[in-house]
């Protein structure tokens, strides 16, 4: 019994914990690609990949990565995928609060880059990354620190402050339940989660925040939420 108690505790460790990576993007030579380059990591390790936005949501929460690599665009913009990356990013945020999301994308885009940091982003970089730069992006969102120099974070910045809406006119326009959900998208919720919170069908989430958007001149929902929070802001100030 005694050489048996020796011969346990003479046991070798067993490796690491590895950082899991998920990953999204609607190529699968791409996803092949950043598989094979994460795998060859001694502390990385791809726990799951999808195609497309529906897939990832429906998949990332069960492997409970600690990384997502997302492509920023799925599919063409003449099939809703534009920007689509983006959306997953903000859903498998609220679901996985812990979750670091890397963006990824061919275009040096300052909208994507807006959107995606509000919709909760770590980070953000363009496809042309060699390989031995991505996984060190991978590691340090992993370790919780941003990916965003100082240069972007200043022109995200700069368009939080920019002109103020009108506000008030196109406020008067939105119904008391528009009103309700606009706060709501301040607040930076899913379709998924407004529709939870105000026992509505998703799709008729989805609808009033079209007419919302129609109502307030504006062409994205991230415009909205940046409405949201001056309203907020200005109500606090008072």
């Amino acid at each position: 019994m005694e050489g048996e108690a020796v011969a346990q505790a003479a046991e070798p460790a067993g490796p690491a914990e590895r950082i899991g990576v998920f990953l999204l993007d609607d190529h699968e030579v791409v996803r092949r690609g950043l598989r094979d380059l994460l795998d060859a990591e001694p502390d990385l390790c791809v726990v799951g990949e999808a195609a497309n936005a529906r897939e990832a949501i429906a998949r990332a929460p069960a492997v409970r990565p600690r990384v997502a690599v997302l492509d920023v665009r799925l599919g063409s913009s003449d099939d809703g995928g534009d920007h689509e990356g983006i959306e997953v990013c903000r859903e498998l945020r609220a679901r996985l609060p812990r979750l670091a999301c890397l963006m990824l994308t061919s275009f040096d885009d300052d909208e994507a880059l807006f959107d995606a940091i509000m919709a909760g982003a770590a980070g953000y970089v363009l496809k042309q990354i060699n390989g031995s730069a991505l996984v060190s992006a991978v590691r340090t969102v992993a370790g919780g620190r941003s990916l965003l120099d100082p240069g972007t974070t200043a022109r995200v910045m700069a368009r939080l402050r920019g002109p103020r809406p009108s506000g008030p006119v196109e406020l008067d326009r939105l119904s008391p339940r528009e009103r309700e959900i606009l706060e709501l998208i301040g607040q930076g919720l899913t379709n998924r989660q407004i529709a939870e919170r105000l026992f509505l069908a998703e799709k008729t989430v989805k609808n009033r925040i079209s007419a919302i958007l129609s109502k307030l001149g504006v062409g994205r929902r991230v415009q909205a939420a940046v409405i949201a929070e001056r309203i907020r802001d200005r109500r606090t100030g008072e």
